[in-house]
């Protein structure tokens, strides 16, 4: 299997913008809205959407009052979207091509919120039987969504990927 960079970097490319067009377009329509009177709709008995400001990173993890916070955890984001854009530039699955465009597309959703507003704007809660996940946002929801497949590629394989490096291993 040849891989294109190229390709790859266009293929995972647009989905990240395409991710994080619709993240932020949605957390525009959540600050217009729920964050203006401070709303909480409930949708379903176990679906709501509420105004949060996240300053941390996943479940508010290192959130600080320190100015700063923002700015180091935007730097941080950003070396591993750099990272995260050479794999994808030597990906040999599409599998991998769109996980990783799910990742990058989110990581950089959540970094625009946090070099604009200090904070992530999450807005979706799940619930059940009063316990609730920590509220999140649809740049969280391509970030975990982009892990799985990431989980399935590794531990599926592909199995043409496979043979090829094993093929370039033994010297055939």
């Amino acid at each position: 299997m040849i891989v294109s960079p190229k390709r790859n970097l266009v293929t995972g490319g647009l989905l990240a913008f395409l991710v994080v067009l619709a993240d932020q377009a949605t957390k525009e329509w959540a600050l217009a809205t729920l964050f203006r009177d401070g709303a909480l709709v409930e949708v379903t008995p176990f679906f709501n959407l509420v105004a949060v400001w996240n300053r941390g990173v996943s479940f508010g993890l290192l959130a600080s009052d320190d100015p700063m916070t923002p700015y180091y955890l935007s730097g941080f984001a950003i070396a591993v979207v750099i990272g995260l854009i050479v794999w994808l530039a030597r990906a040999p699955s599409q599998l991998l091509r769109i996980s990783l465009g799910l990742i990058i597309g989110g990581a950089i959703g959540n970094v625009i919120d946090r070099l604009r507003y200090n904070a992530v704007v999450d807005f979706i809660d799940w619930h059940v039987f009063g316990y609730h996940w920590p509220a999140f946002n649809l740049a969280d929801s391509a970030i975990s969504v982009g892990v799985v497949f990431l989980l399935f590629d590794s531990f599926l394989g592909d199995s043409e990927r496979s043979d090829t490096q094993i093929s370039k291993g033994s010297g055939e």
